[in-house]
């Protein structure tokens, strides 16, 4: 089994990788993806698509944060990692540093720095480390005793550390270093640090320089310590390195302070060689010492370590570097990510629209506005890309009873939770995904009829796409399993006023069943318990004595092919609708609910009202 999971996503790390997602599981549980990631090393996408194969084979639950289910202890166990021990230090949860209380200050002062500061620019690898980084990297000079006096040398400073150690050292009432030397390429970044370390009494200096060229000759062997956060490449670690080299003094004990981001064995394989192709040895190393803002791939953290000259250190790029040192540089192939509030998949990196998920994130979902996005499979950039509205698959819950609320995914029925998940909204959604059989509207004759029924063939291959689910009739027997999904669309419809047991919910469902079940239907696999509902009411218009149809109820428990089911149901319906001749359906929809709507507009429906409310203050007077 390990090995098989390892091999559906690809994963370098093989079987050891797969058990050391699970050993940090039955640690940590429950557990988010990002906690994972920093848990094991592994990125973030890579952690998620390991999930995914876990939930498939029944090991992990389906509602997040994460936990094991009972057939994933009882693989723990079988395993023999089922020992929950914890060594991590608790007050520096292993980063082998503790800010002092003293240096309070400091952070609070870099934070508004930040704030103030020049922003990332994702395109060369940028992603800010947070004030308590930057604070823990100046104790740390400190602690190796690089610092206080002498002088530091920084190649690339985005993280702003020549500032930290100037507010370190006003925090502490003098300068703690006698020189502090910046170079990097952003004469942005470069103003700032001149501009805020004026004023702080520390001695900054900076040289702008693309960093691709050897160092200017007043700079080689002229510090007595560097410190670098290079782009997440062997390359840019080499390059930056040897930069570092260049500008210490010659001998060795001299200390080099490298940040650098977790990648896969091989790749930090490439890194680790280059180091001791520079002549450089390890003297300490802490993983996840970096925090940073963003950096989602890598689960915002990055190792640090502590490097040594010897008597062997020499520059390893002498002259000019010509070839791909950024992660954007290097890379082959696109990533899908898929939109929270709507499940459009789209395409990020080389040829793609967004260069980066930074890029996106900025710009925002074309297709519904909105985020966050979910990091999902590695594609070839070759391959063609499905536009924004093509690969739109919103939503498997809608109304309920009441006709009202947004759309949600109820959980799986035997365990309703609420349905939150760590960085996606409180009302996450399933994927639908209408074909254009079901969406394709047909040529209109007065008004625009939106729908028609699939042909033959069409409705086969829905049948496929769908199995091994299948629609009937609901009854009594499937009363719990629909009480459990109403209780949960009532929860996100309507919050703390929602009306959520179960029980009451399918008491209600029963008394309607035992006037009509028409139009109650629900999917299920042949002797399992339903896995999606539908409730498609016909009613009458009381003024004009016209016959309509209304959709109450939809939603679809997180199965592998909900899309399908819940496409399943939705044709369902309406060919109950046709059935019964009518020709003018009706769904109340959230105004906010833009997956919804999204899901009715792509089967032909129109908006045509918009429902305004109003809350007033209780008590006579209004007041």
């Amino acid at each position: 089994m390990l090995t098989e999971v390892a091999e559906a996503v690809r994963l370098q790390e093989g079987p050891p990788g797969v058990r050391s997602v699970l050993r940090a599981l039955r640690r940590l549980e429950p557990a988010s993806t990002k906690d994972l990631s920093r848990a094991t090393g592994l990125p973030v996408p890579i952690v998620a698509a390991l999930g995914n194969e876990l939930r498939r084979r029944g090991f992990v639950t389906a509602q997040r944060p994460s936990r094991l289910t009972e057939d994933g202890r009882d693989l723990v166990a079988e395993l023999g990692m089922d020992l929950s021990l914890d060594a991590t230090c608790r007050t520096c949860d292993g980063r082998e540093l503790v800010i002092p209380d003293v240096l309070d200050e400091a952070v609070r002062r870099l934070r508004a720095l930040m704030e103030s500061g020049p922003a990332v620019d994702m395109a060369i690898d940028q992603s800010h480390c947070t004030a308590e980084t930057k604070v823990r990297r100046v104790l740390a000079l400190l602690r190796a005793g690089a610092l206080p006096g002498g002088s530091l040398l920084l190649i690339g400073d985005d993280d702003l550390v020549s500032l930290a150690v100037a507010v370190v050292g006003d925090v502490l009432g003098g300068p703690i270093v006698e020189r502090v030397t910046v170079v990097d390429i952003s004469s942005e970044i470069l103003d700032y640090i001149q501009k805020v370390s004026a004023g702080l009494g520390t001695r900054v200096e900076t040289v702008r320089h693309d960093l691709r060229l050897p160092l200017p000759e007043a700079l080689h062997q002229q510090h007595d310590v560097a410190m670098t956060d290079p782009p997440y490449t062997p390359e840019g670690a080499r390059l930056f390195l040897s930069r570092a080299v260049e500008g210490l003094r010659t001998g060795p004990a001299h200390s080099i302070f490298f940040s650098f981001g977790g990648k896969s064995p091989d790749e930090m394989l490439e890194v680790q060689r280059e180091i001791i192709g520079l002549g450089l040895i390890t003297n300490g190393y802490i993983r996840n010492f970096n925090e940073y803002e963003g950096s989602g791939i890598l689960g915002g953290v990055g190792f640090f370590q502590h490097l040594l000259t010897t008597t062997s250190t020499a520059p390893s790029q002498d002259g000019e570097f010509s070839g791909p040192l950024y992660t954007g540089d290097k890379r082959t192939r696109q990533r899908e990510y898929t939109c929270v509030a709507c499940d459009a998949r789209l395409r990020v990196g080389p040829g793609a629209r967004w260069a980066s998920v930074g890029a996106l994130r900025d710009e925002g979902c074309p297709n519904c506005g909105k985020g966050p996005f979910r990091p999902g499979r590695l594609v070839p950039a070759e391959d063609p890309a499905p536009s924004a509205e093509q690969s739109a698959t919103p939503v498997t819950a809608a109304g309920g009873p009441a006709d009202a609320g947004p759309s949600v995914t109820p959980t799986t029925p035997a365990t309703p939770v609420a349905p939150t998940t760590p960085a996606t909204p409180a009302t996450p959604v399933a994927a639908v995904s209408a074909s254009p059989a079901a969406s394709a509207p047909a040529p209109s004759v007065g008004r625009a009829h939106g729908w028609r029924a699939p042909s033959e063939a069409e409705r086969a291959a829905l049948a496929e796409r769908a199995r091994p689910y299948v629609t009937r009739g609901a009854d009594e027997r499937d009363l719990p399993a629909i009480g459990r999904f109403e209780a949960e669309i009532a929860r996100v419809s309507f919050g703390e006023d929602a009306i959520d047991d179960p029980q009451r919910w399918a008491s209600r469902l029963g008394r309607a069943m035992e006037k009509s079940k028409e139009g109650m239907i629900v999917a299920d696999a042949p002797g399992g318990e339903p896995v999606g509902w539908c409730w498609v009411s016909i009613n009458q218009n009381a003024m004009t004595g016209d016959r309509y149809a209304n959709f109450r109820s939809l939603a679809v428990s997180p199965v592998d092919n909900r899309g399908d089911v819940a496409e399943l149901l939705l044709t369902a319906g309406l060919e109950f609708c046709l059935a019964n001749g009518i020709t003018e359906v009706v769904g109340r929809v959230h105004v906010g609910n833009v997956p919804m709507r999204t899901v009715y507009r792509k089967f032909g429906f129109d908006p045509t009202s918009l429902s305004m409310k109003l809350y007033l203050p209780q008590g006579t007077d209004g007041r």
